[in-house]
């Protein structure tokens, strides 16, 4: 059995994580930075790196206490190294780099994605490879054919931005706060779904891949327009990105034969809407739906921990001078996207 210390500071939280090869997860701590970002509406990356270097070690120190082990019973430690905010990334990767160093420990560099792809593993032991996922978040939308650890054929991609990143300028549109996602889903619960006439980007083409800044422009309008309730845009709003998710899925099911299982991660998997259409759709297909538990969706170091102990099993381990990235595709081979930005 082997114990791996992870580290997660790509975005806007600050974690660290005690995780065994046999999925016990003996300690996670993490520090939100919402307080922080609220008033600007979105994340402010030298705020983010500031508050990572802050809070970091005392978390560190309160993992191994909680956990009732030290750095010297470690196996290993994996930190986040992108992709991410460089700033933010830098701080947990060069703490994790002195951590092992310290320790005469191997580092792991672990890509966030990665860390997304496997966490349903995590908390299924059973769900084998390969399987087909469908990877929503902030900066995110993809969808992958998991194969294997450190082996990722992505299927599509959004051409522009992600689902997680619309949900959060649709909520400062409809001056519904920070962060994005939530707030939506609170303010579409009491809304009408048909209530407003806003756009499927990309629904019915023949790739599978995802668009929505059409659909954040959509909503603009009707907010400026002040003829509908905030309510029922939020709530027309999360409808049609259902309706985007839904549709590409389902082409892409056809595109990944051999898969064992439709999953979902990323922080718009925590979203109810979302988990409830994808599972209608894998038992439409006969298949097995697997979402992670609603703590693994959203930015976690149990994750980050978890790919590590995964890389670790096949003896990936990384050298101290990894490198940082802001942008880590998990297939570099994919080929480019006609349209994509680089967010692809």
């Amino acid at each position: 059995m082997a114990l791996i210390l992870g580290l997660e500071s790509s975005c806007d939280e600050t974690a660290a994580a005690l995780v065994t090869s046999d999925r016990r997860v003996l300690s996670h701590k993490l520090a939100g930075q919402e307080a922080a970002h609220a008033p600007y509406g979105g994340v402010v990356p030298e705020i983010a790196a500031r508050a990572h270097a802050d809070v970091l070690a005392p978390l560190i120190s309160a993992a191994f206490e909680e956990a009732g082990v030290t750095l010297a019973d470690v196996d290993a430690v994996a930190a986040t190294a992108g992709p991410g905010l460089i700033g933010g990334v830098m701080v947990g990767l060069v703490t994790g780099k002195a951590l092992a160093h310290a320790a005469g420990k191997p580092l792991i560099a672990v890509n966030h994605l990665e860390g997304h792809a496997l966490s349903p593993r995590l908390a299924e032991p059973d769900l084998a490879f390969p399987y087909l996922l469908l990877l929503v978040s902030g900066g995110h939308c993809q969808l992958l054919l998991v194969r294997g650890v450190g082996d990722h054929v992505r299927l599509a991609t959004t051409i522009d931005d992600a689902a997680g990143e619309a949900f959060d300028k649709t909520a400062k549109l409809l001056g519904l706060g920070f962060p994005g996602g939530p707030a939506v889903e609170r303010a579409a619960a009491s809304g009408d779904p048909a209530a407003v006439p806003l756009p499927r980007p990309l629904v019915g083409s023949g790739e599978p891949h995802f668009s929505f800044a059409g659909l954040k422009s959509a909503v603009a309008r009707a907010a400026q327009s002040g003829d509908y309730r905030v309510e029922d845009i939020a709530a027309s709003f999360s409808k049609a990105v259902v309706d985007c998710l839904i549709d590409r899925t389902r082409l892409a099911l056809a595109r990944a034969p051999g898969a064992t299982a439709l999953v979902v991660a990323g922080g718009v998997a925590a979203n109810k809407g979302v988990r409830d259409a994808l599972q209608s759709l894998a038992h439409a297909h006969d298949m097995r739906f697997v979402a992670p538990p609603l703590w693994l969706c959203t930015d976690n170091a149990a994750m980050i921990a978890w790919a590590g102990a995964e890389r670790f099993a096949v003896g990936l381990t990384d050298p101290l001078d990894a490198p940082a990235r802001a942008r880590w595709p998990l297939d570099p081979d994919a080929v480019p996207v006609r349209g994509a930005g680089v967010k692809a």
